[in-house]
């Protein structure tokens, strides 16, 4: 695999955080993903937001799987720490990595082909066990580096490239993840920085499993009419407040709308997308309500972005677990050999 590197020196002008770093120090190699894929976009708003949450680099722990969307970590946060694990198995490496050392910041970085498909047993699991992380699916419908077969995200009746009709129903991730207890659950529009900035800055700031489900088209395989990717089977549900206009070819989409708004966006092709965002006075403490929210509008054919539903008593894997409070490479010897006493006290406290 072939990485660009970027020139080493920046203006020097350029605006500095917290920290004394500047939004260079937080990007990774140059990226070898299509040009105007949504997944670059994600990219810079992960970028954005721990350039403006003044997150020393060095305390992340980006993990991701196999995919165009496990390829990204390599995009952002050059000077973390990373692992890019098989197929589907991002989150057991990941939790792995948390259970040893809760000090750092965990990034988990998924796509649905990786979370939804051979990973699924491992997403329901991470989720439901509470592990302190970011996790983050960058969902556009198909497996983009195997030419574009249906992932299991993909809508029941949407249309792939080749004209082939999709006759499964789709899983819906963030319902699943509202279902399985997550603490903290969004989604948006990989276009949409203005939303999505944010949403990841809360993610990372929050203690226990969050998780944000990123619709991201592929503009090599998923941005054609009749694609539910790109939403076009929707329009006549929804109302635009402000209609774009089409964007050139293999350029990035970017989009700003209120709260409480349908936005029809223009893909690459000429189809559109259909976006609705949380109304400012959304409940994001009620579960039930939104996954009975997330039915109402789907029934619509609308996505539901925004933040849908958050704990803020929520605890994390080491709560449940009771762990020690230090992360396990700075233990001694006599912390993991207290002794036959203490031995003896742990099987009696068993019985």
């Amino acid at each position: 695999m072939t990485y660009l590197a970027k020139p080493k020196f920046h203006h020097p002008g350029l605006p500095k955080n917290d920290l004394g770093y500047t939004h260079r120090d937080y990007e990774g190699t140059v990226s070898t993903l299509c040009a105007g894929c949504g997944h670059d976009s994600i990219t810079a708003s992960i970028i954005q937001a721990c350039f403006e949450l003044s997150i020393e680099p060095h305390r992340v722990a980006k993990i991701s799987g196999i995919g165009c969307s496990s390829k990204t970590p390599t995009y952002f946060l050059g000077n973390s720490h990373g692992f890019n694990s098989v197929h589907g198995r991002m989150p057991s490496v990941l939790t792995g990595a948390n259970l040893a050392n809760r000090d750092l910041i965990y990034l988990g970085v998924s796509g649905d082909g990786d979370s939804a498909s051979i990973g699924f047993g491992q997403f329901a699991h991470a989720l439901r066990r509470g592990v302190n992380m970011a996790y983050i699916v960058e969902n556009n419908g198909v497996y983009g580096l195997t030419k574009g077969q249906f992932s299991a995200t993909a809508d029941r009746g949407s249309k792939s490239k080749r004209g082939v009709i999709n006759t499964d129903n789709a899983i819906d991730l963030a319902a699943i993840a509202l279902q399985l207890g997550a603490s903290f659950v969004a989604r948006s529009f990989s276009g949409d920085k203005h939303q999505l900035v944010p949403i990841i800055k809360a993610a990372i700031t929050h203690k226990g499993a969050a998780f944000i489900d990123v619709i991201s088209p592929c503009v090599a395989f998923n941005n054609h009419a009749g694609s539910t990717k790109s939403f076009d089977f929707v329009r006549e549900h929804n109302e635009a407040v402000n209609r774009l206009d089409v964007i050139s070819s293999r350029m990035p989409i970017e989009v700003k709308y209120e709260p409480g708004s349908v936005e029809i966006v223009e893909q690459h092709d000429g189809s559109s997308i259909a976006l609705r965002k949380l109304a400012a006075d959304y409940d994001v403490h009620d579960r039930t309500a939104a996954l009975g929210f997330l039915q109402h509008h789907a029934a619509k054919g609308q996505i539901v972005t925004g933040l849908m539903y958050i704990d803020k008593n929520a605890d994390d894997l080491h709560g449940h677990l009771d762990t020690v409070g230090v992360p396990l490479n700075s233990l001694g010897a006599e912390d993991l050999c207290p002794g036959q006493a203490a031995l003896d006290a742990f099987n009696a406290s068993m019985r």
